[in-house]
């Protein structure tokens, strides 16, 4: 589904009644705050995407960002105004992951002691590459509601500075050097994609680029099963929403950021929301395809791209916004976009359970060309007779009308299948 917009200003840096209005310039004073510290990350074309909409595809790589993600923008420049005063009483930040590590880096390169507070169900290579970054972490909560309380809490009672993810000045003006980039590296851009979560990134972007080019699109991108923003931008403010079960954590946000809102409503010119399919067979692709390790909240403007490839003017832009995933849900995330794409197919089929009945189920499979990833056998359920067996069979095909062939020919050998 979809959620247009369809908005237009004469100011862009306009922000409904923010009390410190954000600006173009603010962006530009970010980006040289921020040289030597962020990388200007590249841009890659991606052919199957080109072809696929009939028009240039070019992937903007902020998986390739230290810390692996867009964050260390954001987080840089706002601890770098803190007066001296705030530096001397640290910062505290509240974080599942990328967040966490953007806080931890930026910290550790401007002298500042930082702890992070992280959820206990936290991803592990997470919570020790915040380590690393020099933050001290602290595992609070099972969910990331739980652990920004805490969060708060802590800096009520320390007086150290809450860094705020998305909401604040100087973390959109840090994520809209983006903007800035995309501009620079693809002068012909018309369209650019970016995830949502709580706004920050998407908000920044706007602003950089309808200051410069209003006549680029800007389009959103939510995971459907936790997507805020639709409901807030026709409400004309934000709403909360029940926190949804999405692969995509990094865009899960149950409301929308006051200030980031204010300039999503006014810049961006659709909102999209993507499924858990969409989600795993676009990281699928970027793997695949680009060679591109992405999670699953940075693959979300390939996914919208793969749903309705028509809806972009090109040149088009995507923003890869992040690549930490954990390897364990990597796996199962593969698994699921393969799927998804037709190329993972799994069966339960009724066999003569006699010596040799395996290998000839096994020498139909080889002759359908399908690869067998794994096979079970099932013999003492009541419901079989004294000769018959149930095997479970899982096999990677090449995609959709594989799948059906595949089927066809196990049936044409005389087996049941059972689902």
């Amino acid at each position: 589904m979809s959620f247009g917009t369809s908005r237009a200003t004469s100011d862009p840096s306009s922000t409904k009644g923010s009390a410190r209005p954000l600006t173009l310039e603010d962006i530009r004073g970010a980006r040289k705050i921020l040289a030597g510290v962020a990388r200007a990350t590249a841009m890659e074309g991606s052919r199957y995407l080109t072809r696929l909409i009939g028009a240039p595809v070019l992937l903007k790589c902020e998986n390739l960002q230290r810390t692996g993600s867009f964050k260390l923008r954001g987080a840089y420049v706002r601890i770098a105004g803190l007066s001296p005063e705030e530096r001397a009483a640290g910062v505290v930040a509240a974080s599942a992951g990328n967040h966490a590590q953007g806080v931890a880096l930026a910290s550790t390169l401007l002298g500042v002691r930082s702890t992070v507070f992280m959820p206990v169900g936290a991803p592990l290579p997470k919570v020790a590459a915040t380590r690393e970054y020099g933050a001290e972490v602290r595992l609070h909560g099972q969910v990331v509601d739980e652990t920004l309380a805490a969060a708060q809490e802590y800096a009520r009672e320390t007086g150290a500075v809450f860094i705020h993810p998305f909401d604040h000045p100087d973390i959109i003006a840090g994520q809209g050097t983006v903007g800035l980039e995309i501009l620079e590296q693809c002068p012909e851009v018309r369209t650019i994609v970016v995830g949502i979560g709580g706004g920050g990134l998407a908000a920044g972007i706007a602003l950089a680029v309808k200051s410069l080019r209003p006549d680029v699109r800007v389009i959103g991108v939510q995971a459907a099963a936790a997507a805020a923003y639709p409901p807030s931008l026709r409400a004309g403010r934000p709403v909360s929403v029940p926190a949804g079960q999405t692969m995509a954590d990094g865009i899960k946000v149950g409301r929308p950021g006051d200030l980031p809102f204010r300039l999503i409503e006014e810049l961006v010119d659709d909102v999209r929301t993507v499924t858990e399919d969409e989600l795993s067979s676009a990281l699928l692709l970027c793997l695949e395809r680009a060679k591109m390790v992405v999670e699953p909240a940075g693959a979300s403007p390939v996914a919208a791209l793969l749903r309705d490839p028509g809806a972009f003017r090109g040149p088009v832009v995507a923003v890869l916004s992040g690549g930490n995933v954990d390897p364990v849900l990597m796996q199962r995330i593969l698994r699921h976009g393969m799927a998804a794409a037709g190329r993972y197919l799994s069966l339960r089929l009724r066999v003569t359970d006699r010596p040799g009945a395996l290998a000839t189920m096994l020498g139909v499979l080889s002759v359908a060309d399908a690869n067998v990833l794994d096979v079970s056998h099932v013999r003492t359920d009541p419901r079989l007779g004294l000769t018959e067996a149930d095997v479970e069979v899982h096999l990677e095909t090449k995609g959709t009308e594989h799948c059906a062939e595949v089927a066809a020919a196990l049936r044409s050998a005389g087996y049941t299948i059972l689902g």
